[in-house]
């Protein structure tokens, strides 16, 4: 009985997640923030080779300047819609 403790007792600190430190909050918010941008980058360079893509950043250039937000923020606010709603309707299919 004492060696199942002692394993439950290992299981649990194995699982245990490390502290949260702030201090490295703005240094992975720069490389999230930088990943982001060149992914947008890289798309922009290749619409170039895609008259449908283009046409689709074209679209979002002028939606962005009407709500006066940039280009960057743009893409974000469709993509983040898009995956909630993607979520959305796959925890809708699991209820049924």
């Amino acid at each position: 009985m004492n060696v199942f403790k002692n394993k439950v007792t290992l299981l649990s600190i194995y699982f245990e997640s490390p502290t949260y430190d702030q201090r490295f909050k703005g240094v992975h918010m720069l490389e999230s923030h930088a990943f982001f941008s060149k992914m947008v980058d890289e798309l922009v360079e290749f619409s170039e080779y895609d008259p449908e893509l283009a046409d689709g950043i074209k679209w979002l250039d002028d939606q962005a300047q009407k709500k006066g937000i940039t280009f960057y923020d743009m893409v974000f606010e469709v993509l983040y819609k898009h995956d909630v709603n993607s979520k959305a309707k796959e925890w809708l299919s699991t209820r049924n």
